[in-house]
């Protein structure tokens, strides 16, 4: 006998059996559980039952109905999504004055649910409308996944420091102490194995303009580019890009999200290379952004490239729970390209004309002079604009104008 069939059987007892006395009641179990085999406690219960047992339990009545309901979302909306607690105390206090100022229409009755409605009510009737809300918050437009899926992800130790050529590719921001409106990046490119640099100064994140900075900087390196390793920022990785290093025969591979590490070698050259001479100012305007690629295509670039020695990490050694590292011998990127087999012997002696005609100090002393320039120019920017001038000044700029004022 099936469930159904145990079901229909019990419903055609269990009036006979409310009704009969201990010992009537006594055979109709005896009598049902030898046909249906169910235990006997079990049965006695289910005959107790004086409802059907396909009869629903009448609802009660909704007190805090669709009415309320409507005006306690829009109120709700109005004062920015807060939670239940929040939302009680706002409504005990600014109900009355929103119908008052015809934000919102409801009636005394209803009125008089919201200012006495608890915390955990006002969180049950608004659960819709917050799945509702995360639910667009989750759908809303991503990351191209496509072209994510066709960039393979590497990690600093996957990239292959040996071999000249694998670049990697960074931004860094030049907003100061507000990200709000368009300001200066600087996209810097590394050579992995020689640590050779270029820098480019571009106005705000637009992928042209990123685009036109990795071409820029790819025309000043001595070397081919192999590869080029940019972080997820989306002015750098992107189809235009992709589609540059597809035409151009590069490799092009990416770092993981929110893993500095990956992209370690160009990191260490935006302290030195970056911060240092430029700090952390605000520079928004046309002059900054000419008086910065000056340097980087001149005197910055032939300084840092040809007479600020870089050392190599060779290997790591574990002794006892500390780490030893081991370095190689401290050599220019210039020193370190002239000492290599894998650079022809025609680029070697462009860079060594370069080479014989460089003054180390005269350098220096010109990028003195323009990071001061630049440094006035952001003055006269904030002055003119009655705003104070920012106080998170780096220890570079200090020195440079502390060292013009002597």
């Amino acid at each position: 006998m099936d469930i159904k069939a145990r079901q229909q059987y019990m419903e055609t007892l269990r009036e006979k059996y409310l009704k009969a006395n201990k010992q009537g009641k006594g055979k109709i179990l005896d009598e049902y559980c030898k046909n249906t085999g169910q235990n006997r406690k079990y049965v006695s219960k289910k005959f107790r039952y004086k409802v059907k047992l396909k009869e629903r339990r009448k609802q009660r009545k909704e007190y805090y109905d669709s009415s309320v309901k409507v005006i306690l979302t829009k109120i709700w909306k109005i004062f920015d999504y807060p939670c239940g607690q929040r939302l009680k105390f706002l409504l005990e206090t600014e109900t009355e004055r929103l119908r008052k100022f015809g934000e919102i229409t409801c009636s005394d009755e209803v009125l008089g649910k919201l200012v006495k409605i608890g915390s955990a009510t006002i969180d049950r009737k608004l659960k819709h409308e917050k799945e509702v809300l995360l639910f667009n918050l989750k759908h809303r437009k991503k990351r191209d996944m496509t072209l994510l899926s066709q960039v393979p992800v590497k990690t600093s130790s996957d990239l292959d420091n040996k071999r000249s050529g694998n670049i990697g590719i960074d931004c860094v921001e030049h907003c100061g102490m507000s990200a709000s409106g368009e300001y200066v990046n600087s996209l810097t490119t590394v050579d992995i194995h020689f640590g050779w640099w270029e820098g480019e100064a571009l106005m705000g994140k637009g992928q042209e303009r990123a685009l036109c900075g990795i071409d820029n900087c790819r025309l000043r390196f001595p070397i081919d580019w192999v590869e080029m390793h940019p972080d997820n920022g989306t002015n750098i990785m992107n189809w235009s890009v992709y589609k540059y290093a597809e035409d151009n025969n590069i490799a092009l591979s990416r770092s993981r999200p929110y893993q500095k590490n990956d992209n370690c070698f160009v990191e260490q050259k935006n302290s030195t290379h970056v911060r240092k001479p430029f700090g952390y100012l605000r520079f928004d305007t046309r002059e900054e952004i000419n008086i910065m690629n000056d340097l980087y295509r001149n005197e910055l670039r032939l300084f840092k490239n040809f007479f600020q020695p870089v050392m190599k990490l060779e290997r790591k050694v574990r002794l006892k729970g500390k780490i030893h590292r081991k370095y190689d011998k401290a050599l220019t990127p210039y020193q370190r390209i002239i000492n290599s087999d894998q650079v022809g012997g025609k680029t070697k002696e462009e860079l060594r004309s370069v080479y014989e005609r460089l003054n180390p100090a005269l350098l220096k002393r010109n990028i003195d002079v323009k990071i001061k320039k630049l440094y006035e120019v952001y003055k006269l920017k904030n002055s003119s604009q009655n705003v104070a001038v920012d106080k998170r000044l780096t220890a570079s700029l200090v020195s440079y104008y502390m060292i013009q004022q002597l």
